[in-house]
């Protein structure tokens, strides 16, 4: 692959504003700084055309919408939640609950009570919104029942956790972001606003691209799929848990995204390098290692035979020995218990490690990629914590 290759994009997301009428045709919002109604069918107020503060619907005072919109799935867990009513709301009156709640500020705006969180929810999170029956019109008109409605916060953005992880050292390649201003490592200068600034970037990042370095196959640039989920960004959680001393498993969760922000802060890059292993299953089978975007490993080796094959696919690392005992069952229903070493486990109990055999370079294990022991000895520091393994048919 050529120096520099690009394998995937990102874009911000713009800011969204999600609506939704309750009982009735009329929904006031707050957009940027002006207030505006939106209405259905012709007649009467345009659509968005600015409203006055103290414009008061006819009808009961009423709970008119809230944003993000009942019922969202994914709603931005950094953008503020807005409840508007029928009329002006007086100051002190009663602000709305949240649950789970966190550290924010009601403030009324016209008709409209809005929280702005200082440190975002939680990602994918339900959010119950309880509006209490006290909350008072400038008129003096009670709520006369209470409202409750949920929306659950998307998760954070999977571009936002390749940027930090590209920062830190853990992907095959560079991380370049497109607006310097909007990095992640920049809006953690201080422990307060920082760290709520980069929360917020959790959601919603600034765009980049990842180029691969030189030198690694094509195989690995077709496992990069930008905005998801995908086996490189897991294998690179791993990695990044095994570092900082956290369970590894590649969940991505708050806890995570603390550790992410807290090292990008201290400037805690990846000590390790960056691992990518091929086992071929074509004869004479083999097992090819690049670390840090060079071949640093080459050599025959021994996968599973036809009843128990290795099988294909991408896998991180999980677990690692330098000794220890395999046991279980053979195909004719004996029992096994072998003494291994140099072991890393990346599918289940397959794992490259050394085994002793007259000769190498065929299907002769139970599922594992076996090699001889120096070979093994050669290739086990290079297979660390959630360094991939690709088995190919």
């Amino acid at each position: 692959m050529a120096t520099g290759a690009r394998v995937g994009t990102g874009v911000a997301r713009q800011s969204r504003q999600r609506v939704i009428a309750i009982g009735t045709a009329i929904v006031a919002v707050i957009a940027g700084a002006g207030t505006y109604v939106l209405t259905h069918g012709g007649g009467g107020t345009p659509a968005n055309s600015p409203i006055s503060p103290g414009v008061t619907l006819p009808g009961p005072f009423r709970v008119i919408s809230m944003t993000p919109a009942p019922g969202d799935p994914r709603a931005d867990g950094s953008d503020p939640v807005q409840v508007t009513f029928s009329a002006p709301v007086a100051a002190g009156s009663a602000p709305p609950a949240l649950n789970p709640g966190v550290p924010g500020s009601w403030q009324a705006a016209g008709d409209t009570l809005m929280f702005t969180p200082t440190v975002p929810f939680r990602p994918s999170t339900r959010v119950t919104v309880t509006v209490p029956a006290g909350v008072r019109s400038d008129r003096g008109s009670l709520l006369a029942k209470p409202m409750t409605a949920h929306f659950t916060t998307e998760p954070f953005s999977s571009l936002a956790l390749a940027d930090l992880l590209g920062q830190l050292g853990y992907l095959p390649g560079s991380w370049h972001v497109l607006n310097l201003g909007l990095q992640v490592a920049s809006e953690l200068g201080s422990a307060g606003s920082g760290l709520s600034g980069a929360l917020q970037l959790a959601y919603d990042p600034p765009p980049g691209t990842m180029s691969l370095e030189q030198g690694y196959p094509a195989s690995l640039a077709r496992l990069w799929n930008p905005g998801r989920y995908n086996v490189i960004l897991r294998g690179a959680v791993m990695a990044f848990q095994s570092e900082h001393n956290m369970t590894i498993n590649g969940d991505v969760n708050t806890a995570l995204w603390n550790a992410l922000l807290r090292a990008a802060s201290l400037g805690q890059n990846n000590v390790n390098g960056y691992t990518y292993a091929v086992t071929s299953k074509a004869t004479p089978e083999t097992l090819t290692i690049w670390h840090n975007g060079l071949q640093v490993f080459h050599a025959l080796t021994n996968t599973g035979i036809p009843s128990e094959p290795t099988v294909d696919g991408t896998f991180p690392v999980y677990l690692r020995f330098l000794n220890t005992i395999m046991s279980g069952t053979n195909p004719d229903g004996s029992h096994y218990s072998d003494p291994v070493q140099y072991v890393s486990y990346f599918n289940g109990g397959d794992a490259v490690h050394y085994f002793p055999r007259g000769g190498d370079g065929w299907p002769q294990s139970l599922g594992c990629v076996e090699l001889d022991l120096s070979d093994a000895a050669q290739a086990w520091p290079y297979l660390t914590y959630g360094s991939l393994v690709s088995v190919v048919g």
